[in-house]
């Protein structure tokens, strides 16, 4: 065991990379008869214990900015989420959650029930009903969250139908004095740093239509966990259907929609049936009409859409 063992400095906890059934069959061969379950005990007893794979290296891509420059972003997205509740202003932050297959499905989790729910053995996607592909729009400073549940892809212009249905039903009454917005995004997505047709979508469908300046600052890529929808609003509605199978659309709206915490949050969710086509061509003429100021700070992450 000595060139098989590794521990923690600090907690004094020991691992091991070998099987209980590996570390039984070498006793064995010494004439130490034991069985594996005998082995499990014994490692408790000296102190080693099981151990799984934990995500702390950050995955920053081929280039990846400097810590400096990821450092004056999360400062520059501060700043600007301060200037907005000050004017009274939303703040939102938008992001795709994970899409899920609906049908009568194992989902992962666990919940307090008499009998286990009965679900299929195997997960294919011709006994699916279809895919739901949340997108959510939550409002920091309500710790309010709206999602949109689509049915085809996430493309940028779904991702801009969905914070143009939370304008309609949410942003626009409760901030009826308003004439901007803030989003925060990933950058990667349907809200991607270079996505033309997430531009052009929010001039056209946002700015334009309902006459609202448009500030977007997106996060640095592999930073999209300080996103606030994707650790306030998404794991809250993964641990509300842990455990149940998602096996119509209407389950998973009802799930979506009787999400709560402690803290107050609430969410609201509809259905969006139309059909969103992949590869969406945005020319050059329909990107020379926008009417956009990149900021000093970080220029490809931070800047704004002016209506026409």
């Amino acid at each position: 065991m000595e060139h098989e063992t590794a521990g923690d400095p600090i907690t004094g906890l020991k691992w091991t990379r070998r099987t209980t059934a590996k570390i039984a069959g070498q006793l064995k061969r010494l004439r130490i008869i034991v069985s594996p379950t005998t082995v499990a005990r014994l490692l408790k007893d000296m102190r080693y214990s099981l151990r799984v794979n934990q995500k702390k290296i950050e995955s920053r891509g081929k280039n990846p900015p400097s810590r400096a420059v990821r450092n004056r972003q999360f400062e520059y997205i501060s700043q600007k989420r301060q200037q907005f509740a000050h004017r009274g202003c939303p703040a939102i932050s938008a992001d795709g959650k994970k899409k899920e297959q609906v049908g009568n499905f194992k989902n992962n989790g666990t919940s307090w029930q008499k009998e286990p729910y009965a679900v299929n053995d195997h997960d294919f996607a011709k006994d699916a009903i279809g895919k739901a592909i949340p997108y959510s729009v939550y409002d920091t400073s309500a710790n309010q969250g709206f999602v949109v549940v689509g049915t085809s892809h996430e493309t940028p212009a779904f991702a801009v139908t969905a914070i143009v249905l939370w304008w309609k039903s949410c942003g626009a009454k409760m901030y009826p004095k308003a004439t901007e917005v803030l989003i925060l995004a990933d950058s990667g997505g349907g809200n991607g740093a270079r996505s033309r047709g997430w531009k052009y979508h929010l001039q056209r469908d946002l700015c334009d239509r309902y006459h609202l300046k448009v500030t977007v600052c997106l996060y640095p890529p592999g930073a999209s966990k300080w996103n606030p929808a994707d650790h306030r609003l998404h794991p809250e509605i993964t641990k509300n259907w842990a455990g149940k199978p998602l096996d119509s659309y209407e389950t998973v709206l009802k799930y979506i929609r009787t999400t709560r915490t402690q803290t107050g949050l609430s969410v609201r969710a509809r259905l969006e049936r139309k059909h969103y086509a992949l590869g969406e061509r945005i020319s050059n003429a329909q990107i020379a009409q926008l009417r956009l100021t990149r900021h000093k700070t970080n220029p490809d992450w931070n800047y704004t859409l002016a209506p026409h």
